[in-house]
């Protein structure tokens, strides 16, 4: 399927889930807003230039827990695919501490570092190091054992091979582990700021929680919606940047 029916599907989707909207709103018995209210409320929120605070302040948090994340997660996870002692030392901290929802940590986070950036970006931190060193370390794991002793058969060194065999066939994964780790960041950095903030996207849906104040709500799912769709975009656009080597499949 070419880009521009992909495209076009995505308009056709687009349209139905504004349709499906509306008709809840007027037809259903649901208490929604409609498109038009929240519309009307973005625009609202845009001119007085709170929708601006809110939106930089939730990704200036997504993007330095998740940067600083994954900068760490890269390097440990080839470390425990590459080296067994080091898998061995790790990786029981790693499944201990992937199976505590981040969010669990947030009350713990605030008790101890205080209520400031510092326990929000920890916790964001925390959800994209986990989801990105576990997909690091499968890609290393996995990587076919014939490049490696085709490698060595050659007269590579074991740097040359993790440079230019192990490297380059754990990227996918290690994009994959990105892309969940967007999404988990997102989901937690709206939690975190539902404590103890006082500007972000997550602020504003409780403040308007308050007031029953719906579409406020709405715009505030839609923003975080489209900012975690465009930043899973560009980090699609890297894979197919990075791995154009590789064959893949097509529909």
């Amino acid at each position: 399927m070419d880009k521009l029916a992909t495209i076009g599907l995505g308009i056709i989707s687009f349209i139905l889930g504004i349709g499906l909207w509306w008709f809840a709103t007027y037809v259903g018995s649901t208490n929604l807003p409609s498109p038009i209210d929240v519309v009307i409320r973005c625009f609202e929120l845009a001119g007085n230039g709170q929708l601006f605070v809110d939106i930089f302040a939730s990704m200036r948090r997504v993007l330095i827990g998740f940067l600083l994340g994954v900068s760490i997660a890269v390097p440990i996870g080839f470390l425990m695919g590459w080296y067994r002692l080091a898998r061995g030392l790790i990786e029981p901290w790693i499944q201990f501490f992937r199976v505590i929802p981040p969010l669990a940590i947030i009350p713990l986070a605030i008790v101890t570092m205080g209520i400031d950036e510092t326990p929000k970006i920890f916790v964001i931190f925390l959800a994209a190091f986990l989801s990105s060193v576990v997909a690091t370390f499968q890609g290393v794991v996995n990587v076919d054992r014939t490049y490696i002793n085709a490698a060595r058969v050659l007269g590579a060194s074991d740097w040359v091979i993790f440079r230019s065999v192990v490297v380059p066939a754990s990227t996918p994964f290690i994009l994959v582990g990105f892309r969940i780790g967007l999404g988990s960041a997102w989901a937690t950095v709206v939690a975190a700021e539902l404590i103890a903030a006082q500007s972000g996207l997550g602020f504003r849906m409780q403040q308007a929680q308050l007031y029953y104040d719906l579409p406020t709500i709405f715009v505030s799912l839609v923003a975080i919606g489209i900012l975690g769709l465009i930043m899973d975009r560009l980090v699609g656009r890297a894979d197919e940047y990075l791995t154009r080597w590789q064959e893949k499949g097509t529909a």
